[in-house]
């Protein structure tokens, strides 16, 4: 497991969806990317909830955009008018992460976008195990893209880096909040999805992708725990979550039943 790094060369747009305000750029690899950006919202703990949320989708095979980092230096949207997108800029120059631009995708409408009910189970199942707050009816973070269902934007995951609690209490949060997952009605495998995914993950899997977490970004400017402190957090979090996993399981199933 590896993740790509490249330089920014050409700035494109602010995407104005959402409130982390993602710039469309292109780097020197040719390629587009939505660029999530260290100077915003919740800044990189919010990079690092993208990277480990994507990368835990990755390893649960299902389809999600390329995420690589990319190098903003102070040249990089130089021309841009806008104050706020200049501000952005200067606060972001460094470290940040891109994910492959998906030209002419659709938004994923579960009134209208089917998706069968073990799939719809298995989602259910990692956004609870990653506490992903964001996958909402209003705000579904998944698309259509040649008739496939692709993920996108898991900076919503990983709330309890937010919060300062201990990862292993945190760990066993039920998580309530999987309620309001746009795919919950369709969830009517949550037990065997428990089952598959359990066997489709491992923790050495886990601390492989917490690995790849940019030294950087587990920084913080007048934090007293290290770098590799920060790191352990979330190996303690995901390790322990992936092994208490009938918790949070059994939540959205009783979730689910009470939509009946």
């Amino acid at each position: 497991m590896e993740i790509r790094e490249e330089e920014l060369t050409r700035y494109i747009l602010p995407m104005r969806e959402g409130g982390s305000l993602p710039l469309l750029g292109e780097a020197a690899d040719g390629f587009r990317y939505v660029i999530k950006m260290r100077g915003a919202g919740h800044g990189k703990k919010a990079l690092i909830s993208e990277l480990v949320g994507g990368l835990v989708a990755k390893a649960f095979k299902f389809k999600t955009p390329e995420l690589v980092l990319l190098n903003l230096d102070n040249a990089f949207g130089i021309t841009e008018p806008d104050e706020e997108v200049q501000e952005l800029l200067r606060k972001s120059e460094g470290l940040n992460l891109g994910m492959h631009f998906l030209d002419g995708a659709a938004t994923f409408d579960p009134a209208v976008n089917s998706v069968d009910e073990l799939t719809a189970s298995k989602l259910v199942w990692m956004d609870a195990f990653l506490t992903n707050v964001d996958r909402t009816r209003l705000n579904p973070n998944m698309m259509m893209w040649h008739n496939e269902l692709w993920l996108i934007d898991h900076g919503a995951s990983l709330y309890f880096h937010h919060s300062g609690k201990d990862p292993s209490v945190a760990a066993r949060d039920p998580f309530p909040y999987i309620s309001r997952h746009a795919l919950l009605p369709y969830a009517t495998r949550l037990e065997e999805a428990n089952s598959l995914m359990r066997q489709a993950i491992t923790p050495r899997t886990l601390n492989k992708i917490v690995d790849l977490i940019p030294e950087d970004w587990l920084v913080e400017e007048g934090d007293s725990l290290s770098a590799e402190d920060r790191r352990n957090q979330y190996r303690t979090f995901l390790t322990e979550r992936l092994a208490e996993s009938a918790i949070f399981t059994q939540e959205a199933i009783r979730q689910r039943n009470l939509l009946k």
